[in-house]
């Protein structure tokens, strides 16, 4: 017999947003973490109008609201001189009309705590899953070690939520098409010098481009560098990147930057899965499709993921009769969205962080100021692209409190 139902491989949003509501649904479901808490570097700390409304839907939205975040409500970008807004969150007809800035361990946490609360939960802290178990062809569970030893959990269904560098994705011999990305990221952050406004803040220079994410008392800097450029950038001197950075954010104060280890780098990657599942496994989220930081949406998509997934598959798995045809529905469901998001990535790659990279300088037209400021009603549609996503799920009746 197998050890559980539903054996999910990374406790990240995807992952635990899976587990839970699958739990909730009658499924048994056993969730592998291979770190001892949910800690992170290079986390999507935002969380989006459409996840805060599977909160509600989920009963959690109380416990959510209790964590201490800022809510950014717009993004603006300098045209002609004046701030124009762009994308503005408070249009959306959504419950929550803003992005939530939430450290994402207490997400995390939150949805732990209430995973524990189910039956069919449970959560192992410390154990990475090395390989899988096969019978034949099939993929029936997983090897892994822990501080305890090495094990295997056997179950009847397998699915990989551990990021772009997924041991699923790979043991299972699945290969992703890779899109081109001309940038990586470094990621710190800076103290603020007030507290005033919460916007996402642009800034672009030539050859220079980041994202100021603003947090309480100090600002998340996405800083992004032509691909490949990490280990030459670096040996410039830390002293050369600050007076860069300090005329793109004269706000902020790059002096707290004491050395090279509070610049963290990102690889940037973009590609998908043709096939995101095999007999007795599935991939979803960046194990499916990793996502550009661009746009700041790949969190959203991957727990939307999740949602799916369980509401395609809590019967079938409930029922012990899960399918590579049921996987297939769970795959037809995603794949729309994903391929519309990243193609919004693809272009504005090409468009405009590429040539900011190549040395050139992009300023907005004035003209497109203008259409925004005598039709703010169109900020609603990068905002509905950002804050709810192409096609939004919702979750099961079943799992609904």
């Amino acid at each position: 017999m197998p050890d559980t139902t539903c054996a999910i491989v990374g406790g990240g949003p995807a992952g635990m947003m899976l587990g839970l509501i699958l739990a909730r649904c009658g499924v048994a479901v056993t969730v592998m973490e291979k770190h001892a808490d949910f800690l992170r570097d290079f986390r999507g700390d935002t969380v989006h109008p459409s996840t805060m409304r599977l909160l509600d839907e989920l009963g959690l939205f109380g416990e959510f609201d209790k964590i201490d975040f800022s809510k950014v409500e717009k993004a603006e970008i300098p045209v002609g001189g004046k701030p124009v807004t762009l994308v503005d969150f408070r249009r959306l007809r959504q419950p929550h009309p803003y992005v939530a800035m939430v450290p994402q361990w207490d997400f995390l946490d939150l949805l732990a705590d209430a995973g524990r609360d189910e039956p069919n939960f449970t959560l192992l802290m410390r154990t990475e899953v090395t390989g899988l178990l096969r019978d034949g062809e099939r993929i029936t569970g997983v090897r892994y070690t822990s501080p305890d030893g090495d094990g295997e959990v056997r179950a009847e269904l397998t699915v990989g939520c551990d990021g772009r560098t997924s041991v699923v994705r790979r043991e299972a011999g699945l290969q992703t098409k890779d899109y081109p990305v001309p940038f990586d990221v470094w990621w710190f952050r800076v103290p603020r010098t007030e507290d005033g406004q919460y916007s996402l803040i642009p800034r672009t220079g030539p050859g220079r481009a980041l994202i100021m994410i603003p947090r309480v008392g100090y600002f998340q800097v996405a800083y992004l560098i032509p691909k490949g450029s990490d280990a030459a950038l670096r040996a410039r001197g830390l002293d050369i990147f600050k007076s860069e950075l300090a005329e793109l954010i004269p706000e902020a104060d790059p002096d707290a930057l004491s050395s090279w280890d509070d610049v963290k780098h990102l690889d940037v990657q973009l590609n998908r899965l043709p096939t995101w599942y095999r007999d007795g496994l599935l991939c979803i989220g960046d194990a499916a499709h990793a996502m550009s930081p661009a746009g700041g949406v790949g969190i959203n998509v991957a727990i939307q993921d999740a949602v799916a997934t369980a509401r395609l598959l809590y019967q079938p798995l409930r029922e012990h009769r899960v399918s590579q045809k049921d996987l297939a529905a769970v795959q037809r469901r995603r794949i729309v969205p994903t391929a519309v998001t990243q193609g919004f990535q693809r272009i504005l790659h090409r468009q405009v962080l590429e040539p900011v990279l190549a040395g050139g300088e992009i300023t907005p037209p004035e003209a497109l100021g203008k259409v925004f400021q005598l039709l703010p009603q169109l900020s609603a549609i990068p905002a509905y692209l950002v804050g709810t996503g192409v096609r939004p799920e919702h979750i099961p009746s079943p799992a609904r409190r």
